[in-house]
């Protein structure tokens, strides 16, 4: 009977304590690291997409960094079975991953592993088959017709262009306004039919297979502003076997990302891709289909920013 009674005080104790600590955090895997280009900040960048999940409480995110390497990765050998997702802040060329650690990746997803896309990821891994049908359409890294249709939406209806065309562009960061399509996902319910997103890049002429790709928004590339006179996918959802992907083609920089539209639609889809479910509310301050709504404490994690330099005007 002592022992019994023991018994059930250590597992009212634990009980307790669990209770105490709140529900398990999901884990997630950041990943990033050197992509052989300059022009994106991911050492800068990489803090505010932990912090931005980490605050919702359902989430415990641990950063792994690629080696920066020429050539083949030959001893990156991330544990990716140990985490429910997996979020890219890293692009890198076809050759950077060999096929071990490709398939590898492959055999995670397939399995019911999940995966956010943000921003630059999208020009990862040009020529690998089962990535680009993970994110669905991508950019850059010479990218052409053979890559994929060119997608985007034209009367309110998802147009899969075949002719040949340039691989991907982008206009100056300015504000732009971002179309919900798909208002039933998880990810989107309660989210505004229309709201604008902070100064960023609006990337235009994404190429890819489109398998069991859903557009989530879409955003008008306006031509004055370099842009193809369309609306362009920008939010994604797509299946790979047992896993999901969400792709989003917002955040070039700490000022794309303190957008809280950015940081509200990161939070909800890395929880759909972890569950299948997203629980999270959408707060109050999220913007409108007139007004932008920042960060201030992400957006001070721009070194400009922190130094009194007004970087969130449009760029």
């Amino acid at each position: 009977m002592r022992q019994t009674f023991i018994g059930l005080m250590v597992t009212v104790a634990v009980a307790a304590t669990m209770a105490a600590q709140g529900p398990a955090r999901t884990k997630v895997m950041l990943l990033d690291g050197e992509s052989g280009g300059p022009y994106h900040k991911w050492q800068l960048t990489t803090p505010l997409i932990k912090k931005a999940l980490e605050e919702t409480g359902k989430f415990d995110v641990t950063v792994v960094t690629a080696p920066a390497v020429t050539g083949v990765l030959t001893d990156f050998r991330p544990d990716f079975a140990a985490f429910k997702a997996v979020v890219f802040n890293y692009d890198a060329p076809d050759e950077r991953w060999p096929e071990p650690l490709r398939a590898a990746f492959e055999q995670y997803v397939s399995a019911g592993g999940g995966v956010v896309i943000v921003h630059a990821a999208d020009n990862a891994f040009s020529g690998w088959k089962a990535w680009n049908d993970m994110i669905g359409v991508g950019g850059w890294r010479g990218r052409t017709v053979a890559s994929g249709p060119y997608w985007y939406y034209k009367d309110d209806k998802l147009v899969k262009d075949t002719a040949d065309g340039p691989g991907a562009s982008h206009g100056r960061r300015t504000p732009y306004a971002i179309k919900t399509r798909a208002a039933d996902h998880p990810v989107m319910k309660g989210l505004p039919a229309t709201w604008m997103h902070q100064g960023d890049e609006l990337y235009a002429h994404l190429r890819g297979p489109g398998t069991n790709m859903t557009v989530l928004a879409t955003a008008f590339a306006d031509p004055a502003n370099n842009g193809t006179d369309r609306d362009e996918p920008i939010l994604m959802a797509s299946t790979f076997g047992k896993g999901r992907t969400f792709h989003t083609v917002l955040g070039h920089d700490i000022v794309g990302m303190s957008c809280v539209g950015f940081v509200v639609t990161l939070q909800r889809a890395t929880e759909w891709v972890a569950t299948g479910a997203v629980t999270q509310k959408v707060p109050t301050s999220f913007p409108t289909a007139t007004t932008v709504s920042y960060r201030a404490d992400l957006a001070a994690l721009d070194p400009n920013y922190a130094r009194g330099l007004n970087s969130l005007d449009a760029k």
